[in-house]
C-alpha cells in the first residue's frame, strides 16, 4: 500500500512537504544572492534584473501550472494503479514542457528589447535586460524540463530527490555567479549576463540529474517514447487543471509588470525597492508554496482513492503549518527591514522607501497563506475555476486598481497597505468557498 495511503496524515504532510519546502527556500536563497551580486555590480544592473523578473515569473509559471495538471492526473492515475495511464501522462507532460521552451524562446528573442524599452530609457539598462532576457529564455528547456520531473517525483511520493535536483542546480548557480558577474578565475566580468548565464547552467544540469533519477529511482513511471500516443482527451484534461493553476501563477507575473508601469512614475527606486522586496518575500511565501505544491499529490492520490476521511485532515493540517510561517515571515519583516535592506548595497534613498514597503506588505503573509494552501486544495480535488478566481483577485482584479488608487491619492507609504486589505478579503472569500466545496464533496 502507497504511502499516500497509509501513512498518518501529519506524518504524510511533514514528510512531503518538507524536502519540497526546502528545495524551494533553496530557489528562493539563490535568487536572493543572485540579486545581492547584481546589486554589488551596479544600481543599474539591480535595476534591469528586477524589470526582468516578471519574465522569468511568467516562465516558470507557465512550467509549474503545466506540471500541475499533469502532476494531478498523475497523482490520480497512480493512486487508481493504473500504470498505463499514468506513463502515457508522463510523455505528454514531457512534451508540453518542451513546447513551452518553444514559445518562450521565440518570444523573448523577438521580444525583449521592445518588453525593455516599454519600462526603462536609458541604454545601458535597456541592453543589460535585452540580454538576459534572452539568455534566460533561449535555454530555458532546462527550467521546464527539470520542474516537469520534479512534478513526477512528487507524484510518485518521492520529495527527497526533487529536493536534491533544486538543492544542486541553485548551488552551481550561487557558486557561478560571482565568477561570471565579477570576472573572476580569469572569467570576463559579464555583468547582468552572467547572472543570466549562470542561472540557465544550474537549470540545464538540474534537468539532466532529474532525467536520471527518475530513469534510475522512480519505478512507477517510465518513459517509453516508442509506446507513446498522443491523447487529445489527456491533454485537456492536463490543461483542466493546468490553465487554471498556470494563470494563477502568471498573475504573479503579469502583477509584476503592472507594478512596474505603477511605481516608475515615481522613481526607479521604487521599482527596484519592489524588485528587492520581490525576492526577500519568496524567501518566506516558498516555504509555503512548498506546503502547497506537497498536499497536491496527496489530496489528488486520496480523492482518486475515495479517502475523504484523508482529505479534509490533510488540508487542515496545512492551513496550521502555513500561517505559523507566515506568521514568523511578517514579524521577520516588521522587526528587521533595515538588515534586510542591507544585503542590496543599500542608500538612503532605498531605506526611505524599502522600510515602509517591507513592513506593510508583510501584515497580508498571514492571510496570503491561507488563499496560497486553499487554491491548492481547490485543483486537486478538481475545483480548478475557484482556485483561479481567489489568485485573479488577491493578485490582479482587486490588488493593481486599489493599490494604484491608494498610491496616487495617498502616496508610496500609504499606498503598500493596498496589499492587507486585498489578501485579507480574498482570505474570507477562500474559507467561503472551501467550506462549500468540503460541504458537498462527491467523487467521480
Amino acid at each position: 500500500m502507497s504511502k499516500m495511503e497509509s501513512m498518518g496524515i501529519r506524518r504524510l504532510v511533514i514528510s512531503m512537504s518538507v524536502p519540497i519546502a526546502l528545495s524551494m527556500l533553496v530557489s528562493a536563497l539563490y535568487n536572493i544572492v543572485d540579486s545581492i551580486f547584481v546589486a554589488g555590480y551596479s544600481q543599474d544592473a539591480l535595476l534591469a534584473v528586477s524589470l526582468c523578473y516578471p519574465v522569468q515569473t511568467l516562465m516558470i509559471a507557465v512550467a509549474c501550472g503545466t506540471g500541475v495538471g499533469f502532476n494531478t492526473l498523475l497523482a490520480r492515475y497512480l493512486g487508481q494503479n493504473n500504470g498505463k495511464m499514468a506513463d502515457q501522462s508522463v510523455m505528454h507532460g514531457l512534451l508540453l514542457a518542451l513546447l513551452n521552451w518553444l514559445v518562450f524562446a521565440l518570444a523573448g528573442w523577438f521580444g525583449a528589447k521592445a518588453f525593455m524599452q516599454s519600462f526603462a530609457g536609458d541604454q545601458a539598462v535597456i541592453a543589460s535586460g535585452v540580454s538576459y532576457i534572452r539568455i534566460c529564455t533561449l535555454f530555458s528547456f532546462g527550467i521546464f524540463v527539470q520542474i516537469t520531473f520534479e512534478r513526477i517525483m512528487q507524484a510518485a511520493g518521492r520529495p527527497m530527490y526533487n529536493m536534491a535536483i533544486q538543492c544542486i542546480g541553485a548551488l552551481v548557480n550561487i557558486i557561478l555567479d560571482p565568477i561570471l558577474i565579477f570576472g573572476l578565475l580569469h572569467f570576463p566580468a559579464l555583468g547582468v549576463a552572467g547572472a543570466a548565464i549562470a542561472t540557465v547552467i544550474g537549470q540545464i544540469i538540474a534537468m539532466g540529474i532529474g532525467i536520471y533519477i527518475t530513469h534510475r529511482k522512480v519505478p512507477e513511471v517510465h518513459m517509453d517514447i516508442r509506446n507513446f500516443a498522443l491523447d487529445t482527451t489527456m491533454l485537456k484534461e492536463i490543461y483542466k487543471v493546468g490553465v487554471p493553476a498556470m494563470v494563477m501563477q502568471a498573475v504573479t507575473g503579469f502583477m509584476g509588470i503592472l507594478m512596474n508601469y505603477i511605481l516608475a512614475p515615481f522613481s526607479d527606486m521604487a521599482v527596484s525597492v519592489f524588485g528587492v522586496y520581490t525576492k526577500l518575500q519568496q524567501f518566506v511565501f516558498m516555504a509555503v508554496m512548498g506546503i502547497s505544491n506537497a498536499i497536491i499529490p496527496i489530496l489528488a492520490f486520496n480523492y482518486g482513492a475515495r479517502r475523504k476521511d484523508r482529505i479534509f485532515p490533510a488540508v487542515r493540517f496545512s492551513l496550521e503549518i502555513a500561517c505559523a510561517i507566515m506568521l514568523l515571515g511578517t514579524i521577520v519583516f516588521l522587526a528587521f527591514p533595515a538588515q534586510l535592506l542591507s544585503m542590496f548595497n543599500a542608500d538612503a534613498s532605498m531605506y526611505e522607501i524599502g522600510i515602509p514597503c517591507l513592513r506593510e506588505i508583510s501584515l497580508s503573509f498571514v492571510f496570503a497563506g491561507i488563499s496560497m494552501i486553499l487554491c491548492s486544495c481547490f485543483q486537486a480535488l478538481r475545483k480548478p475555476v475557484e482556485s483561479l478566481i481567489v489568485s485573479l483577485l488577491r493578485q490582479l482584479i482587486v490588488l493593481i486598481p486599489l493599490l494604484a488608487l491608494m498610491m496616487n491619492f495617498f502616496g508610496l507609504q500609504i499606498g503598500w497597505y493596498a496589499f492587507l486589505l486585498t489578501e485579507g478579503a480574498c482570505a474570507l472569500l477562500s474559507l467561503f468557498l472551501w467550506k462549500r466545496i468540503r460541504d458537498h464533496l462527491t467523487f467521480e
